[in-house]
């Protein structure tokens, strides 16, 4: 008995120390604070028509993968907290073209958000098509893009960009150039280009403009290049800065804008908190009036719950939405109806005659086997709704299945360690009261 007594104590104590902590850190700038998502913080929202008309079918899912990547490199160097981006079928029923949205939470500046992203620059290179070599260039002297075709290089197989004045010779030795460097994929790429197009020209361009047009002497193995125009030192610079965070792998284009501002957020925060917050008063009492001392321990074993699922929040990336905050409240309604489950079976173990403990024991032996189905199936569809949910339904999906994980060992452990350390007498008047439930 005393062995249960403390163990009981000990998950009291282990409580109120997760409880502190979660209280304690719910400060402006302490870095476990609650990750609020745009719905619930403010902030906006884009949405781009990806541009895959010259991407082979095959390859469109590896280039908008690497588009997404690149994004995300741009928006987490800018500090935006929790940003989302991810791609999406545009369309009606999934058949349009392909999209990628952008959620920035406390972003409210549409034009600086959009300047996030368009900062981005769509590096190419192309070779001039067979046949057009005196097309090149317009009447006006100016080259003619029109002239060139594809070669499959872009700036999705760049792996460093780097300001330098001048390319080896004397007279741009102080010229600022752009010097890049692919990867293997793109150096092998680039050598193969240059062996079989020497005397040719390759054009550079940058955001479908023209900006080097250099021909090539021989054959480049190491990945190498030099970008040269008409640049400053500060362009330069900034052209160098902007590759390093990812030339994009195709053209975006702005499709819509969507601003939530911080007080709308604010009050959608509010709002699910009151409704968890009443929604758990009136299960407590239901569950006190109805299963009377059983129902009690039901109460403190969700408000551990409770406590365990909002310092879970704050340790692990979860990214709190008002759909996470729906899903939150759901796993709690899972978690009373396991304790509900375990206080039925205990009022049938008890009407049997049986002793408090061998009641208690025998009720969650008996209602394990179900709480354990239930929750088996859930945590399957919480983990299907995951893979193939959008932003929206993940935030859900995750909170939901923690939410359903915690709530066993709430129901199953903390529930049972309780119930078995207070040792009541059911024989006696006073424990049949408390022990029984509804009008018995």
């Amino acid at each position: 008995m005393f062995a249960r007594r403390y163990s009981a104590v000990l998950v009291l104590v282990v409580a109120l120390a997760i409880g502190f902590f979660v209280y304690t850190t719910q400060r402006p700038g302490n870095s476990f604070n609650f990750k609020l998502g745009l719905d619930l913080s403010g902030g906006t929202a884009l949405t781009y028509d990806a541009d895959t008309s010259k991407v082979p079918a095959t390859e469109v899912g590896t280039s908008m993968n690497s588009l997404q990547q690149v994004i995300e490199r741009r928006v987490n160097a800018f500090g935006v907290g929790e940003p989302v981006v991810e791609t999406a079928q545009g369309g009606a029923l999934g058949g349009g073209g392909q999209r990628l949205i952008v959620e920035l939470p406390g972003v409210t500046d549409v034009n600086k958000a959009v300047a996030m992203i368009g900062q981005t620059p769509l590096l190419e290179f192309k070779l001039v098509k067979p046949g057009l070599e005196a097309s090149t260039t317009n009447a006006d002297g100016t080259l003619n893009p029109a002239a060139f075709e594809d070669t499959g290089l872009t700036g999705e197989y760049l792996a460093s960009a780097a300001l330098q004045f001048g390319n080896g010779s004397s007279a741009l030795s102080t010229q600022p150039t752009v010097s890049i460097k692919f990867n293997s994929q793109g150096s092998a790429l680039f050598a193969k280009i240059t062996d079989q197009n020497v005397g040719h020209e390759l054009a550079i361009f940058l955001d479908g403009q023209v900006i080097s047009s250099p021909v090539i002497q021989e054959k480049i193995d190491n990945g190498a290049a030099i970008i040269s125009g008409n640049f400053t030192a500060q362009s330069a610079k900034a052209l160098a800065d902007n590759l390093n965070l990812g030339a994009l792998p195709v053209p975006i284009t702005l499709a819509s804008t969507q601003s939530i501002g911080a007080t709308l957020g604010a009050q959608a925060a509010r709002s699910g908190v009151m409704a968890g917050i009443i929604g758990f008063l009136v299960l407590s009492l239901c569950l006190v009036l109805w299963y009377r001392l059983p129902g009690l321990v039901a109460v403190v074993s969700l408000v551990i719950y409770c406590v365990l699922m909002l310092a879970l929040f704050k340790l692990m990336p979860v990214v709190l939405t008002a759909a996470g905050i729906a899903g939150f409240i759901l796993s709690l309604g899972l978690a009373v109806d396991a304790n509900i489950l375990i206080a039925e079976r205990m009022k049938e173990e008890l009407a049997e005659g049986k002793v408090a403990d061998v009641a208690i024991k025998d009720g969650f032996a008996r209602a394990w086997s179900a709480i354990r189905d239930s929750n088996i199936a859930h945590v399957i569809a919480a983990v299907v709704l995951f893979w193939f949910g959008t932003s929206l339904i993940k935030g859900f999906a995750l909170v939901f299945g923690l939410g359903v994980i915690v709530s066993l060992l709430s129901a199953i452990t903390i529930s049972r360690t309780f119930l078995l350390a207070l040792g009541v007498n059911a024989q006696s008047r006073l424990g049949h009261f408390f022990m029984r439930s509804g009008l018995n």
